[in-house]
């Protein structure tokens, strides 16, 4: 019996080694991508607000053709793909405005929010318009909304999606950190406001990270990517604040979000 499990074993290996070195495991592996339905949820950082090449048919939720479900999709070819992820969203509306193509079918999941619960917008705004005490304050607001209220929310995002389409594997992604320390930036805000802004990110991805484990779905992090890309590193993938186009500031370029959000993402799927 030992023998014989030992044979099964070995020809197991080679069967593996051939077809890699044939390719037919490259093609499995495009085969089983192409079983997938697959939805794409989440707010801005989802819909791909900054990468430019948006859906003219998306309107105000600013979905672009650069975003990273939109590149997992071309590059694999799943059998179904909606797109409903959309700029601005809460918890609530994803909730209540893109879970509709999900059901007992859908194999794969991606979302993206959290970040406008917790007031990320106005974060930004108070830290670019105001003091350094207001930045410092509103910060540490947003860190105690993540704390008392945001998890009860994600719960119910996540409950609802479990509910629609039980059998998905599902990827929450987060968020990055926005600013390299001590980088080439020599104005805009101080080191003490970036330190602080950097430290609501990490704080935010931890309650993503805890929520996800706990309702059993995979937690794609999307800082070390962003590594050596944040703003004032002198390669950012992220829009510093952009007076002409203001809703772009602190989003992903089309490079974060195939350089960033893709490899995160495909790291997990």
């Amino acid at each position: 019996m030992k023998l014989s499990r030992l044979a099964a074993t070995s020809s197991s290996l080679l069967l593996a080694a051939a077809l890699a070195l044939t390719g037919a495991g490259q093609a499995q592996a495009g085969e089983r991508a192409a079983a997938l339905d697959y939805v794409a949820l989440g707010d801005s950082y989802s819909s791909g607000l900054g990468a430019g090449s948006y859906d003219s048919a998306a309107g105000a939720c600013k979905r672009s053709n650069r975003a990273y479900p939109k590149l997992w999709a071309a590059a694999n070819s799943p059998s179904s793909f909606a797109f409903t992820a959309c700029s601005g969203a809460r918890t609530s509306d994803v909730v209540s405005g893109q879970l509709a193509p999900l059901n007992a079918s859908t194999d794969l999941v991606s979302l993206s929010v959290g970040g406008n619960d917790a007031g990320f917008a106005d974060v930004m705004t108070t830290c670019v318009l105001q003091s350094e005490s207001a930045c410092v304050n509103r910060v540490n607001q947003a860190r105690a909304y993540v704390d008392s209220t945001l998890p009860g929310r994600l719960d119910t995002v996540y409950d609802a999606i479990d509910a629609r389409a039980p059998a998905a594997e599902v990827v929450v992604l987060g968020y990055p950190r926005f600013y390299k320390l001590s980088g080439t930036c020599v104005a805009g805000l101080t080191e003490r406001e970036r330190s602080a802004i950097n430290g609501a990110a990490d704080h935010l991805n931890a309650a993503l990270a805890k929520r996800a484990a706990d309702h059993g779905f995979a937690f794609a992090d999307v800082r070390p990517a962003f590594t050596g890309h944040e703003i004032c590193s002198g390669a950012s993938w992220l829009h510093s604040v952009n007076l002409a186009n203001i809703g772009e500031s602190y989003h992903p370029t089309a490079a974060g979000q195939s350089g960033g959000y893709l490899a995160a993402f495909n790291a997990q799927v």
